[in-house]
């Protein structure tokens, strides 16, 4: 075929030497193109997309590293633990929190890069670390959890009892677990509601992403000895709530503030079960009495029905002030 082609084209030169040129032009434009080999390969566009790392495989890659990460790190914690027989409780159970908040973190790094996105869109801006958006959280989750056991003092199903914490404790104490609140913060906020929230959103939409991840937010609590159906659907109703603040501060800060501000105010200062979970070290002698349904029984505030009316009115409160962003 290409020796026909050439010889048409020394006719036509000798015919008509002006029209040569268009002749080879023509024969030249005709000729197949290989597209196969500047196209992306089958395993690129199978993984990515436009936007980079497709939704679904992102999401996949993240839950699957954070699982083997979190075993390992566990089980480093563990042998260290078992090798310092003087280290105490509440330093191991430290520990095992900073080991989840590690485990975490990685695989967002490690995707952080395939995907060449910043830090900041996976929700913890690092510019904005304890700044104004945090102690704004802070302030409403210490608020939150304070209406919730005034209103059971109220109807007489809360005693406040005895300060069993005196002298240096009480500052010990409180500043322990303020820490341990503070890791609980950020690694339960970033696994359900950083990279995981982001990555989901791409595929499927912000709400949906949220209801998905705010329900296994709360059947995790389950696992939790003394946990109730109640209690765990409160946890996902409060994580409902952290997505808003999320969609509205543009970061995870203010979820984490509230998140560790409550754990504080729960178990330490109030001095009731927190997710089921009592707290040594508590600052009172508090107790919790009457039906299940009104004080929460074994789960502690959080299972009562006057929580999902704390968590209602904040919603609307938090929607009525805070209708932008407010970074």
């Amino acid at each position: 075929m290409r020796t026909s082609s050439m010889n048409d084209v020394s006719v036509n030169r000798e015919n008509t030497p002006e029209s040569a040129p268009q002749a080879v032009t023509s024969s030249s434009t005709s000729s197949p193109e290989f597209s196969a080999a500047s196209q992306p390969s089958y395993a690129r566009t199978l993984f990515f997309g436009s936007q980079g790392l497709r939704p679904g495989w992102g999401f996949a890659c993240y839950v699957l590293a954070f699982w083997l990460l979190r075993r390992l790190t566990d089980s480093w914690v563990t042998a260290w633990v078992h090798g310092s027989p003087r280290m105490s409780l509440r330093v191991s159970e430290a520990l095992f929190e900073f080991a989840g908040l590690v485990a975490a973190a990685v695989p967002a790094v490690i995707l952080m890069r395939v995907e060449k996105r910043p830090w900041a869109a996976y929700g913890l801006p690092l510019r904005r670390a304890f700044g104004k958006v945090f102690w704004l959280g802070a302030l409403w989750g210490f608020l939150g959890i304070s209406v919730l056991i005034f209103s059971l003092y109220g109807l007489h199903d809360f005693t406040f009892g005895p300060i069993v914490l005196h002298g240096a404790r009480v500052m010990k104490f409180a500043a322990y677990w303020a820490v341990m609140f503070l890791l609980v913060g950020l690694f339960e906020e970033f696994l359900f509601r950083g990279y995981t929230q982001f990555t989901l959103t791409r595929g499927i939409g912000f709400w949906p992403a949220a209801i998905i991840l705010s329900t296994s937010f709360g059947l995790v609590h389950l696992g939790n000895e003394g946990e109730l159906w109640t209690g765990a659907l409160a946890a996902a109703s409060i994580a409902l709530f952290f997505c808003l603040t999320l969609r509205r501060t543009g970061s995870l800060w203010f979820a984490v503030g509230f998140h560790a501000a409550w754990d504080w105010g729960e178990s330490f200062f109030y001095s009731v079960p927190d997710s089921g979970l009592p707290a040594p070290g508590h600052l009172l002698n508090s107790s919790l009495h009457g039906a299940v349904w009104l004080t929460g029984g074994s789960v502690g505030p959080e299972g009562s029905v006057l929580c999902f009316v704390v968590i209602a009115l904040f919603w609307i409160g938090f929607d009525r002030v805070y209708p932008m962003n407010i970074a």
